[in-house]
């Protein structure tokens, strides 16, 4: 479980057996909700925003937290994806204690 970013208390990170689309899960305690990037042409087209069935969504300030932080992150985000699903190379995590404007 390769956590990228540690922000404001939320972890984002991918699962190790992960699938397409390129996608990161935002958690916080026990809640969870994930982020799906979408490309076209070699960039970020779309990003979307989905509860996890089955899991406590996060509380609204985390989300909107999460969302601020995919939408600043996502062309490193999807870098990072490549390093480690195709490129098979350890991730570091990073975290971040200002907030994202």
């Amino acid at each position: 479980m390769p956590i990228l970013y540690r922000y404001l208390g939320i972890e984002i990170l991918f699962f190790s057996n992960d699938h397409l689309p390129i996608h990161v899960h935002g958690v916080y305690h026990d809640a969870e909700c994930k982020a799906e990037i979408y490309m076209r042409d070699g960039q970020v087209d779309e990003i979307v925003f989905k509860p996890i069935k089955g899991a406590k969504p996060l509380p609204s300030q985390q989300q909107h937290d999460f969302e601020e932080l995919v939408n600043a992150k996502a062309p490193e985000i999807v870098n990072a994806w490549i390093e480690y699903f195709v490129l098979q190379k350890r991730i570091s995590a990073t975290t971040i204690t200002k907030r994202i404007k």
